[in-house]
């Protein structure tokens, strides 16, 4: 996923750098191209106003006081224009004018009448019959002070009367950009942010189910039987994933059988020698004694394959489960007292009590009665075996669904604590001397982990040994 998470950091560096670029050049042209469109209606407004004082000049003279009283009273009007979300409630359109010479003859402002501006952009180009415009500050220090001017000759071009020249403050159009710029920001990081989040969407919905397979091959290779991870409908990679877990049951079964023959093989030898061996001695003459000792050598071995046999019977059938499909919620009081009442009768033939305690309300917990049950059997037989005559097997529900089941027996060796939940490894009974088949402690982990739950043998305080099976309890 290390790979996934720099190529999307790429992507999104890439992504960021395309829309900065987009962004700064968007943001260089909103400026200029909101002057020139403020230029180009200017120069509408000096030609019309030059085209009225030539006609004043036409028909006897510049009137100054018409021209005065004009700009005065566009000053004082009061209007509402809504201009695109731009509001403008004033004029900001100033005139002056020029003779031939530049001399400044009349000004809106009445601030520049008298200074020569004959060499100022506007005044000199016009009268030169070329296009004259300018941008100045009133204020060198302040770059918000800028005033546009556009100029328009008065008279013939041969013989011009002067030139008027028409300023407005870009400041007046300073909103207009402002509001361009948040559209451009808004937009582009809008878009920009939707694109980011699509990339996210697509990696996260193709490479987190990949991370989910992952993770289940890394559980089946520590020896976990997780269930095939939900990757969502409609996904390619389910495909990947049926795949995995085909060839995860394929590959567990063949080493499955693998190891259950060889296992199955070695285990079964001594039994099948012991009963060899009695068999052939039984065809000898010896005295009664003797015959029906070997003849019970031959009902103990035989019970030990078939109780084996059982017992792997049962684990198959657990370790072939990856989940508890359907799994209801059952009482797990029940389930332990029926394990007790089938565990009695070979708790008396051991001349071993069972003390219980069972809690009085339900502990429900989710799960298959058969193999908890199963698992709680084989605790107690386990307990049983190892009991010295005469002594109590304490057994104890608890609410949080805990099943303690404790014996007065030897206690488990320090050699053997690493290899009790072994597969075929036991200890030699108390009673009999025999070793037990090696299954159950190993049926009884496999069916915990499937619940979800845990086993755990430890040292019983005043000796013996306390089995711990751990379940969780439905809420």
């Amino acid at each position: 996923m290390r790979l996934t998470r720099v190529t999307l950091l790429v992507i999104a560096l890439i992504i960021g750098a395309g829309f900065y670029l987009l962004v700064r050049q968007q943001l260089s042209v909103v400026e200029p191209q909101t002057y020139q469109a403020t230029e180009e209606s200017m120069v509408d407004a000096a030609q019309l106003l030059a085209a009225f004082v030539e006609a004043d000049l036409k028909a006897g003279g510049f009137d100054k006081e018409r021209f005065e009283q004009a700009f005065k009273g566009a000053s004082k009007r009061k209007f509402t224009a809504d201009i695109h979300q731009h509001l403008k409630q004033q004029v900001g359109l100033g005139a002056y004018l020029t003779d031939a010479k530049g001399i400044v003859l009349f000004d809106s402002g009445g601030k520049l009448v008298g200074m020569d501006f004959s060499m100022k952009r506007d005044v000199f180009y016009t009268l030169n019959g070329k296009y004259g415009a300018r941008s100045s500050r009133t204020n060198e220090d302040n770059p918000l002070s800028s005033v546009l001017h556009v100029g328009a000759l008065v008279g013939p071009r041969e013989n011009p009367f002067g030139v008027l020249t028409v300023y407005k403050p870009q400041a007046d159009v300073l909103p207009i950009v402002d509001a361009r710029r948040r559209g451009i920001y808004w937009g582009t990081g809008l878009v920009g942010a939707g694109i980011l989040f699509l990339v996210t969407a697509v990696f996260i919905w193709q490479y987190l189910p990949v991370g989910r397979l992952t993770e289940y091959a890394r559980e089946i290779e520590s020896g976990k039987r997780p269930p095939l991870p939900k990757l969502g409908a409609g996904k390619e990679v389910n495909t990947l994933a049926r795949a995995l877990e085909s060839m995860r049951e394929a590959l567990e079964g063949r080493r499955y059988a693998e190891r259950y023959v060889q296992t199955l093989t070695h285990e079964m030898k001594s039994p099948l020698a012991a009963i060899r061996g009695a068999a052939e001695l039984l065809g000898e003459d010896m005295p009664t004694a003797d015959r029906h000792r070997f003849l019970e050598n031959i009902r103990a071995e035989s019970g030990r394959a078939e109780r084996l046999l059982n017992r792997l019977l049962e684990l198959s059938a657990l370790e072939g489960r990856s989940s508890l499909d359907g799994a209801d919620p059952v009482d797990l009081g029940p389930i332990v007292a029926r394990a007790i009442d089938q565990a009695r009768p070979p708790a008396d033939l051991a001349k071993v009590t069972l003390a219980v305690t069972l809690p009085e309300t339900p502990v429900p917990v989710r799960g298959d009665a058969f193999i908890l049950r199963s698992a709680v059997t084989n605790l107690l037989e386990n307990a049983i075996d190892f009991s010295p005559a005469g002594s109590t097997v304490d057994i104890v529900l608890q609410a949080d669904g805990t099943v303690s089941i404790s014996d007065r027996g030897p206690g488990i060796p320090d050699y053997a604590t690493d290899k009790i939940f072994e597969r075929f490894y036991s200890l030699k009974h108390h009673g009999s001397g025999r070793k037990g088949t090696g299954l159950g402690l190993t049926l009884v982990k496999e069916a915990a982990e499937l619940h979800g739950g845990s086993v755990a043998l430890e040292a019983r305080e005043g000796g013996g040994t306390t089995a711990r099976l751990s379940l969780p309890v439905l809420a």
